[in-house]
C-alpha cells in the first residue's frame, strides 16, 4: 500500500510541476539565469525526495522549500512535503512552510530575466495551491485521528464486552457449582443417614454392619471434600432452586406482564431434578427475553420429551419493531448457553420468517 502512495505522490508532483513549467515557458525561449533544463532536474530530483516523507517529513521540506527558488518544477514536491507536515507534524510548522515557499517566488522571479509574468500572479497561483495543500493535510490529519479514535473505541468495546461474557459464564459456573453443593450434599446426607441405619439394624449380619459403616464414613467424608471444594462458593444461603414444575409460574407471571404465552406440554413423565433445574433456567430466559425485545407479542413455548429421548425446549417469538439481528444476545442467553452446555445438552437460536427462535435440548439426567 506504501509502494502504491509513494508513486501516486511522485507522479501527482511531476505532472504539477511540469504543469506549472509549460504554464510559465511553455517554450523556454524566456531568458533566464537557471535553464528551463536546470529547473526541470532540480524538480524531478526533488519530486522523487517525496518517497522519504513518511520518515523524514521535516527533513524533506527544509531540502525542498530551498530548491523551489531556482525551480517552479520543485513546486509538486513542495506541497507534498508541506501536507505530510501537516499530517504528521504540526499544523504551525506546515504554515511555517507553506510561507517559506511563497518568499521564494520574488528570488525566483529574479532569476528570471524576463519575466513572463507579474509577482501578483505567481502569489495567486502558487497561494492557492499551497493552501490547498495545507487544507488537505488538515482534512487528512483529523480524518486519520476519527479512525484512531473509532478505532480504541471498538477495541475498548469489544474487551468490555468480552469482559461481561466472561462474567456472565463465570457468574453461571458458581451458580452451577452452588446448585450442585445443594443437591449432592441433600444426597450425600441421605446416603449417611441410611447407612447408619443400616449399621444399628439388630438383624442384619455383621457383614452388613461392616459394610454400612464404611459407607457411612465415606459418605462423611465425601460431604465434608464437597463442602471445602464448593461450600466456599457460597455467600449467602440460597433458597431451594425452582424445577419444570414451576414454569407455569413463570408462565403465569409472563401473562400478568402482559405477554402472552401460548404453553404446551407434551412431556411424557416428569424430569429428574438436574434436567428441570436447567429447563426452568432456559425457559426463564426466553420469556424475559421476550419480553424485552418483543413487548407485547405473543410468545410460543413448547415442552417435549422423556426418558431415553432428552427434554426438548422451544420457545419462539415474533421480532420486536426494528430488530434485524437476532435479538436477546446479551449476557442472559450467555449464561443459559454456559448452562446448557455443562449440562451435556444443545442450544440454537436463530429468526426465521420475521420470528426468533429458541431449541434446546437436554439429556434426561438425574
Amino acid at each position: 500500500m506504501d509502494g502504491v502512495r509513494d508513486v501516486v505522490a511522485v507522479g501527482g508532483a511531476l505532472g504539477l510541476g511540469a504543469l506549472l513549467v509549460v504554464v510559465g515557458d511553455p517554450t523556454g525561449a524566456v531568458p533566464g539565469l537557471v535553464p528551463w533544463q536546470v529547473d526541470v532536474a532540480v524538480g524531478v530530483v526533488a519530486c522523487f525526495g517525496l518517497v522519504l516523507r513518511r520518515r523524514w517529513p521535516l527533513g524533506l521540506a527544509v531540502v525542498v522549500v530551498p530548491l523551489s527558488a531556482v525551480s517552479v518544477m520543485a513546486s509538486g514536491a513542495v506541497l507534498g512535503a508541506v501536507f505530510g507536515l501537516v499530517l504528521r507534524r504540526t499544523v504551525m510548522v506546515g504554515l511555517g512552510f507553506a510561507l517559506g515557499y511563497l518568499a521564494t517566488i520574488p528570488v525566483y522571479l529574479l532569476l528570471q530575466t524576463d519575466p513572463r509574468h507579474p509577482l501578483w500572479t505567481d502569489l495567486v497561483v502558487r497561494g492557492v495551491l499551497v493552501s490547498a495543500a495545507v487544507g488537505w493535510g488538515l482534512y487528512a490529519r483529523e480524518r486519520q485521528a476519527l479512525i484512531d479514535h473509532l478505532g480504541e473505541r471498538a477495541e475498548r468495546a469489544e474487551a468490555e464486552q468480552a469482559a461481561r461474557v466472561a462474567g456472565a459464564r463465570r457468574d453461571e459456573r458458581d451458580r452451577i457449582a452452588r446448585e450442585m453443593h445443594d443437591v449432592l450434599a441433600h444426597r450425600l446426607s441421605m446416603i449417611s443417614l441410611q447407612a447408619g441405619a443400616l449399621e444399628l439394624h439388630p438383624s442384619l449380619p455383621a457383614e452388613v454392619h461392616l459394610a454400612a459403616g464404611v459407607v457411612q464414613t465415606g459418605a462423611h467424608e465425601a460431604l465434608d471434600e464437597l463442602r471445602s471444594v464448593i461450600g466456599v462458593l457460597r455467600d449467602e444461603p440460597e433458597p431451594p432452586q425452582p424445577g419444570l414444575a414451576e414454569v407455569r409460574d413463570l408462565v403465569a407471571d409472563a401473562h400478568r406482564c402482559g405477554s402472552a404465552v401460548e404453553f404446551d406440554d407434551f412431556l411424557t413423565a416428569a424430569p429428574p431434578g438436574a434436567t428441570g433445574r436447567v429447563a426452568y433456567r432456559v425457559v426463564q430466559e426466553a420469556l424475559t427475553n421476550a419480553r424485552k425485545h418483543a413487548p407485547g407479542r405473543p410468545v410460543r413455548l413448547v415442552l417435549d420429551g422423556g426418558p431415553g429421548e432428552g427434554l426438548r425446549i422451544s420457545v419462539s417469538n415474533p421480532l420486536g419493531a426494528g430488530a434485524g439481528a437476532v435479538p436477546g444476545s446479551g449476557l442472559g442467553l450467555v449464561g443459559v448457553a454456559e448452562r446448557v452446555e455443562l449440562a451435556g445438552g444443545r442450544l440454537v437460536r436463530d429468526t426465521l420468517d420475521g420470528r426468533f427462535r429458541l431449541e434446546v435440548l437436554l439429556p434426561w439426567l438425574a
